[in-house]
């Protein structure tokens, strides 16, 4: 909930920010970014780390870390501290996003653990409902800086329930840390986002966002090299091996790429509807509302009758959600909006609760840190990943139906060319849906094969 209603909320303050902080879309972008290149980079080291150690005290900690960054983000005065607060927030953003999953699959029994986690999935829903509206009332009414100050009271009731429910698990001893493992791997990680981010800004052809993506290849060889030779890795390869495992990951990984559209709704519905902050945040609110309510549905019909079908139906629906995205236009209503929007909630409710139940049901016990922590790194390296290239995808829309660049930046451009941008990107989204989609078909069909012939 503290991670996520801070994520909602400065989702909606991004053209708020751009005024009051007299900065461009691309630099208040790094408020975004900065975050999640921070959470994650360091979500697996956290995961391994929690394997070797516990996870109580690191979750704990984070919960502090997280809260003084906060406090630190609202006093603020210039773009640039934001941005250095929020790699503070991100620190501590990375040691309980990693751990959250592993901590409630610890708890529950196998025939519980959808339900669980589907639960999760509805305050995790209630964290993004809560802030665009609590956002845009706190922006229309206050100012941006309460937008960071809301988190403290939260974080401060979350240290001490965690401090004083969450059981302490010693691990088995004789375990060391992968550091060349880890070294590597963060490498990797901050030369291929910050590629991604140089090549919206530059073009992903520039020489520097090249330059980071070869950067970024070889040090992920090399990751791969030192992980496969290692006794105890960062990240165990031998969990690819399980196909459920490995197919779930990457279909989590492009859903969360392809909802990289959802970050651009504001500018539509701001700068080309037209709709104060206040009231994107309750248009926005949609989307984890339904997801909200579906998540702990289908996380109880997946202990029942499987997580691959249920899973399946989501990403049917998410695809058919995004191609309504495509639809949206400057004259779209209120109503049409959220008609719209409403099917993306129930579709990744109904995909995501399923799909990491399963993720977490096919790894051994003492692996449960490093599986919850690659499922965060694959929320937080999707979310980055689809901020960067579908934001660069809708301002080169944007800038193609306004017939040039424009010196405002994207969000400058006029209704229609703001809705074309959205209307093309929502497309690029459907595709991934679809990938995803196929994917998770093929896999079904394997399983249901290998079910037979062991029969």
């Amino acid at each position: 909930f503290l991670a996520t209603i801070d994520g909602s909320i400065v989702n909606v303050a991004l053209p708020t920010l751009t005024v009051e902080l007299n900065t461009d879309f691309s630099s208040v972008q790094w408020v975004v970014l900065s975050y999640l290149l921070t959470v994650t980079i360091l979500q697996a080291i956290v995961g391994r780390l929690a394997d070797m150690h516990g996870r109580k005290h690191l979750y704990n900690g984070g919960f502090v870390v997280f809260t003084v960054g906060s406090a630190l983000c609202g006093l603020s005065p210039t773009v640039e501290w934001l941005i250095l607060a929020r790699v503070l927030q991100g620190i501590g953003g990375a040691m309980t996003l990693a751990l959250g999953m592993a901590i409630i699959t610890d708890a529950f029994p196998a025939g519980e653990r959808g339900r669980a986690l589907g639960i999760t999935g509805s305050i995790v829903s209630i964290g993004i409902v809560t802030g665009p509206t609590l956002g845009g009332v706190i922006i229309e009414h206050l100012s941006w800086h309460w937008i960071f100050f809301v988190n403290v009271p939260i974080g401060i009731i979350g240290t001490w329930l965690a401090w004083r429910h969450i059981p302490h698990t010693k691990p088995h001893g004789d375990q060391v840390f992968d550091l060349a493992g880890a070294a590597t791997l963060c490498v990797f990680l901050l030369a291929l986002l910050l590629g991604l981010t140089t090549g919206q800004l530059q073009g992903f052809t520039s020489p520097q966002a090249l330059g980071l993506f070869i950067v970024a290849v070889f040090f992920l060889v090399t990751f791969i090299i030192l992980e496969s030779r290692h006794e105890q890795p960062i990240i165990p390869l031998s969990l690819f091996d399980n196909r459920v495992f490995r197919v779930n990951i990457a279909t989590g990984l492009m859903i969360f790429i392809a909802m990289g559209t959802y970050a651009l709704i504001p500018f539509y519905l701001e700068n080309a509807l037209k709709y104060s902050v206040q009231q994107v945040g309750f248009l926005v609110a949609v989307v984890p509302l339904a997801l909200g309510i579906t998540a702990p549905i289908s996380g109880s019909l997946s202990d029942r009758v499987g997580s691959r079908p249920i899973s399946v139906i989501g990403l049917v629906v998410s695809t058919f959600a995004f191609l309504l995205m495509s639809t949206l236009t400057a004259e779209t209503s209120a109503i049409g909006f959220m008609l719209r929007f409403l099917p993306l909630g129930i579709g990744v409710g109904m995909f995501q609760s399923p799909n990491n139940s399963a993720i977490m049901g096919n790894v051994p016990r003492e692996r449960l840190g490093v599986a919850s922590s690659l499922l965060a790194v694959t929320r937080s390296l999707g979310q980055t990943v689809g901020f960067a290239v579908l934001g660069s995808v809708w301002a080169g829309l944007v800038f193609r139906a306004s017939g040039g660049i424009l010196t405002g930046g994207a969000e400058s451009g006029s209704p229609e060319a703001i809705a074309a941008g959205i209307q093309g990107t929502a497309l690029v989204s459907a595709g991934l849906a679809a990938m995803a989609l196929v994917i998770a078909l093929f896999a079904w069909r394997n399983e249901r094969l290998t079910r037979r012939s062991s029969l």
